[in-house]
């Protein structure tokens, strides 16, 4: 057995979508750049994957990405039956406790929150997971449980109680403990509220810009999808009608779906609308930035309204965002919501905002 004073060593990063697999990219790039992991540039990337076909595609094409920049990848069937998180998480072990520093793109993720009691590293890293890092870096800051902004609000669950010990666990190895534990936060979203201690890292998408791109622009405009519909935060026969009256007012042809959105609900919108759905095999700020892409973007609130303006900076393309109208949301949407979504839209920078689009006719 080990001795426990082995020194730790290496780079552990855990992602669990396609968007956190890029933005650890981009950290290492950056952190490569100021020799923060090293003369090689070297990590680990464990890759913790989904269920759904889209996001498992997704994740195997950025995997190849980070092979092609030297990372070693790491596979892992993790929701791959009852018995697969027992033997990810045995596999895990030993590396968890060697890592110098653990990056994770989803501090809420229960798998993410359970390896982190395992680990015992003095250098956190949570890289953008889009726009529940702006809740994740409040909550911490006021000393609150972690729950994803759009779950509805009340008495926790059965299950969360079961799980809060280990939640609880989790949220003190992500708060800064002098010189025994570091926290940093990589981020390309507006973040106002700084917890004491952590380090705040501007994403501004270096190594995307490096890689791909400039690209070649279409005269019309595109339309980007959002998963609001299948959270439970909006109608969606409301948004439906909303994503019809925006094509129609400003020429859009495609849709890019998000790769959490259903098949019927993308069956029906194109049939509805006229437009071309397109599934991503990249994240939209690869595939924007690879082109060809419409000279006008549009998007409703969401992460990519504050990541596609750092992606295609230096070219003529306009990111546009439309509100979410409040009577668009559900009886189910959590209270909280509203605020958070138009905190979205408020803080994004370099995009054009367009006021809520009225129904169809």
């Amino acid at each position: 057995m080990p001795s426990m004073s082995t020194a730790r060593s290496g780079t552990l990063c855990f992602v669990e979508s396609p968007v956190q697999l890029l933005n650890v990219l981009e950290w290492a790039h950056l952190a490569g750049a100021s020799g923060d992991i090293g003369p090689d540039h070297r990590v680990t990337l464990v890759v913790l994957s989904p269920t759904d076909p889209m996001t498992r595609g997704q994740l195997r094409r950025m995997a190849e990405l980070a092979r092609d920049e030297g990372h070693t990848v790491r596979w892992e069937e993790a929701r791959g039956g009852a018995t697969a998180p027992f033997h990810t998480i045995g596999g895990l072990a030993g590396p968890l406790r060697r890592a110098a520093r653990i990056v994770i793109g989803d501090p809420f993720s229960r798998y993410v929150q359970l390896l982190l009691t395992i680990t015992r590293a003095a250098e956190l890293v949570v890289v953008d997971d889009g726009t529940a890092t702006m809740e994740f870096v409040s909550q911490l800051a006021r000393g609150e449980r972690l729950v994803r902004w759009h779950r509805r609000g009340g008495r926790p669950g059965p299950r969360d109680l079961v799980f809060a010990p280990v939640s609880a666990v989790a949220r003190r190895r992500l708060t800064p403990d002098g010189e025994r534990r570091t926290v940093e936060v990589f981020s390309a979203m507006p973040i106002d509220s700084v917890p004491d201690g952590v380090r705040v890292t501007r994403n501004d998408f270096t190594w995307t810009r490096a890689r791909f791109g400039p690209p070649r622009m279409t005269k019309g405009a595109d339309l980007v999808g959002t998963s609001l519909v299948e959270t439970g935060v909006v109608d969606p026969d409301r948004y439906l009608e909303a994503v019809r009256a925006l094509a129609r007012a400003h020429g859009a042809t495609r849709y890019f779906a998000h790769r959490r959105e259903s098949s019927d609900k993308l069956h029906r919108l194109a049939i509805e609308t006229g437009l071309e759905v397109v599934r991503p095999d990249l994240p939209l700020e690869l595939i924007a930035r690879r082109g060809p892409i419409g000279r006008t973007i549009l998007s409703f609130p969401s992460t990519v309204v504050h990541t596609l303006p750092l992606a295609l900076a230096g070219t003529e393309v306009r990111v546009a965002v439309c509100d979410i109208d409040p009577a668009w949301l559900t009886e189910n949407a959590s209270p909280r919501a509203q605020g958070f979504l138009s905190g979205v839209t408020g803080t994004a920078r370099d995009v054009h905002r367009l006021a809520s689009v009225a129904p169809a006719v």
